[in-house]
């Protein structure tokens, strides 16, 4: 039986399962790795938050001094309000519904931006009076293929709503902004590279056209962490990065040659529940509830890596419990005994992540620490 350790140290062998465990020194290095690559291109990083969604996260993303997010939710937005950030991009599509949070954030930090992408967002900004002393700063969201939010970079529409923005007196048009998650279907080399060039190509046609409106367009954003794990001279055009998926990257990272299995700063800790030699098959105690399906079939391990175990392969999953197949030949069970550890590197670690209410934030073999994301929307 598992014991305490000695010294009032947790071992990861001692965790709950399944467990989300993070690698504190891997979490630094990816974080210090992409501010390098932003400060040699020129570039201000905007990180995006919504992968880990913690305070300790986001402190190493902004190299300490909690200025320049995004956020997928406002709950994360007020999170980090609270927590001493500023500078922080609702990086969602604007809806009136948005309204009354969005004031208080903007009474609250010193640089707070919506996203739009709709004349129902415009209309909203103009007929609402910001906070005393303040002005609404909105980012306009484009579309350069990745048929997600944003207006369509070849419409007319992303200079006419630059150009209300532009013209409200209420209003500071703040820049425009594309995610290229286009770059997560990359199947050969080279597709990231292109796609990244082609959006930031697209992207500053808008901006052209913004500017041959008269208005000044001050922030050119792109990211996702496939591009910018691959920095290239056509973004020394742009003004900022973000991306946010690098602080823990995940197997799909891996396949997409965004980072080595080795950057990967999450797993998911599981414990061997059952033998069945009869249909060579190991059952683990993580389910879809513990790691999701997302994946499931990308990989010749399912969606899944098992850490130090590649002929292992995640076959299906039930809530709580996973089906274990070899890749090829026959389990040695023996290696396997009931009771024992594995570590999933999951196919994503947002939707990973967000599976869990507590992060065991590891050093070696040692629980250093508790990270506790927010949750909600």
């Amino acid at each position: 039986m598992e014991g305490p350790s000695s010294g009032g140290e947790r071992r990861v062998s001692e965790l709950v399962t399944p467990a989300f465990v993070v690698d504190r020194s891997l979490v630094a290095a990816n974080c210090a790795k992409i501010l390098a690559a932003c400060t040699e291109l020129g570039l201000t990083l905007r990180a995006q938050t919504k992968t880990h969604k913690t305070i300790e996260g986001a402190v190493l993303q902004t190299g300490g001094s909690r200025r320049g997010l995004v956020t997928s939710t406002l709950q994360e937005a007020e999170f980090y309000a609270e927590h001493g950030f500023d500078d922080i991009l609702y990086g969602f599509p604007f809806i009136p519904h948005h309204m009354p949070r969005v004031a208080q954030l903007t009474k609250r930090l010193e640089k707070f931006h919506v996203m739009i992408d709709s004349q129902v967002a415009v209309d909203t900004l103009a007929a609402n009076d910001p906070p005393p002393g303040k002005q609404w700063s909105a980012l306009l969201a484009i579309n350069c293929g990745n048929n997600r939010e944003g207006v369509w970079w070849e419409a007319g529409e992303a200079e006419a709503l630059a150009w209300q923005l532009y013209k409200t007196p209420s209003v500071t048009f703040a820049g425009v902004y594309v995610h290229c998650g286009n770059s997560y279907k990359a199947v050969q080399s080279g597709d990231v590279e292109g796609v990244r060039d082609q959006t930031i190509e697209r992207l500053l046609a808008v901006v052209d056209r913004i500017k041959g409106r008269g208005v000044a367009c001050p922030g050119i954003g792109v990211g996702s962490t496939p591009t910018c794990s691959r920095p290239g001279p056509s973004m020394k055009q742009l003004t900022e990065l973000h991306p946010g998926n690098y602080i823990f990257y995940d197997a799909q990272q891996v396949s997409l040659g965004s980072c080595r299995q080795e950057d990967v700063a999450c797993c998911v800790a599981t414990r061997v529940i059952g033998h069945h030699p009869d249909r060579n098959q190991l059952l683990i105690d993580c389910g879809f509830t513990g790691l999701t399906k997302q994946g499931m079939g990308q990989l010749p391990s399912g969606c899944c890596i098992f850490r130090g175990h590649p002929n292992l392969k995640l076959d299906n999953m039930t809530q709580e419990i996973g089906f274990v197949d070899a890749v090829e030949g026959r389990l040695d069970f023996e290696q396997y005994p009931i009771g024992c550890m594995l570590f999933l590197l999951p196919w994503h670690s947002c939707a990973t992540a967000a599976m869990y209410p507590e992060y065991q934030v590891v050093e070696g073999d040692v629980v250093v620490d508790v990270w506790r994301p927010t949750r909600g929307w």
